[in-house]
């Protein structure tokens, strides 16, 4: 699989794609509403992308950032597989991929400047600590950071960071954990968890991470989730993953779609037995009412982006 993310104008959003895979999306726009490609590397970097335009019966247009202003270059290209062989290259980040097209430098005009935070210490370190949380959890993508540092703070009288400022917040603080799991070994606990809910969702028990804000929401929305045959539920929410990332194990809701108590047991010993079944101790005494922690748990979930 390709270490890439694919965004499409019709707003799919496809993680580590194959080459077969990246080809076909590639193939595939040009028709109104799906004309463009971005593709982000895994983990996300800042003014780090290729992107590529097409509407049917004209050229390619295909662009790439390698972080500076002027390292934005555009070029043109008459047939998907010239666009196909050039993002796969880029994908893979193999030395010349960009040799076969003509580039030239695109001049978006001077960067803006970002004047410094108007905040006091205090705001400073609760704005920070925030987004932290919720970056240490590795579900939320840079924008979504961005939104979260952006109207953190906001009043009905004041707006204190702006959509700028937060951006420059968000990839500083993103960058120091992109830094900080290039030290990581090997699979981790949040990787084990994703193997465990994988394997229960395809044992027709629908298994959702990070989701909703809350129990209540949870609770309300996980019914839809489910395909008609699956046969109960777990997941955690948000609330759950920041609690998680701060040290203090994962605590996950079940039950069974039918509603009995025999059946919210019986689900509630089959995800025990997937938790366990890669690498992750969990703590719950059999009751139904009770829920499921995965502890001790510890949180290195990689960033995606």
């Amino acid at each position: 699989m390709l270490e890439i993310v694919v965004q499409t104008e019709n707003w799919e959003r496809h993680v580590r794609v194959s080459a077969e895979e990246l080809a076909g999306l590639v193939r595939r726009i040009g028709d109104a509403g799906d004309r463009f490609l971005v593709i982000q590397r895994v983990p996300d970097l800042p003014d780090v992308f290729a992107q590529v335009w097409h509407e049917a019966g004209g050229d390619y247009t295909l662009e790439y950032r390698d972080g500076a202003a002027d390292r934005h270059f555009q070029a043109m290209a008459q047939t998907p597989e010239t666009v196909i062989a050039a993002l796969t290259g880029w994908a893979r980040q193999v030395a010349g991929w960009e040799a076969e097209l003509a580039w030239a430098r695109l001049d978006l005009g001077p960067s803006k400047e970002i004047p410094p935070l108007d905040l006091d210490e205090a705001e400073r370190r609760e704005l920070e600590q925030r987004v932290r949380v919720v970056l240490v959890g590795g579900y939320a993508s840079r924008a979504d950071l961005t939104e979260l540092a952006e109207e953190y703070l906001v009043t009905a009288d004041r707006r204190p960071v702006s959509r700028e400022q937060a951006t420059a917040l968000v990839d500083r603080l993103w960058l120091e954990r992109v830094a900080e799991q290039a030290g990581w070994q090997g699979v981790t606990d949040p990787e084990r968890l994703t193997r465990a809910f994988t394997a229960l969702d395809e044992a027709g028990i629908t298994a959702r991470e990070n989701f909703t804000c809350c129990r209540s929401c949870g609770q309300s929305e996980i019914g839809a989730e489910g395909g008609p045959d699956a046969r109960g539920f777990v997941y955690f929410h948000t609330q759950c993953t920041d609690s998680a990332a701060a040290g203090h194990g994962l605590t996950l809701l079940y039950g069974g779609f039918d509603g009995a108590a025999e059946t919210t047991a019986a689900i509630g010993h089959e995800v025990v037995a997937a938790l366990e079944a890669v690498g992750l101790p969990t703590e719950w005494n059999h009751d139904p009412g009770r829920a499921i922690t995965v502890t001790p748990l510890d949180w290195h979930r990689r960033l995606v982006g």
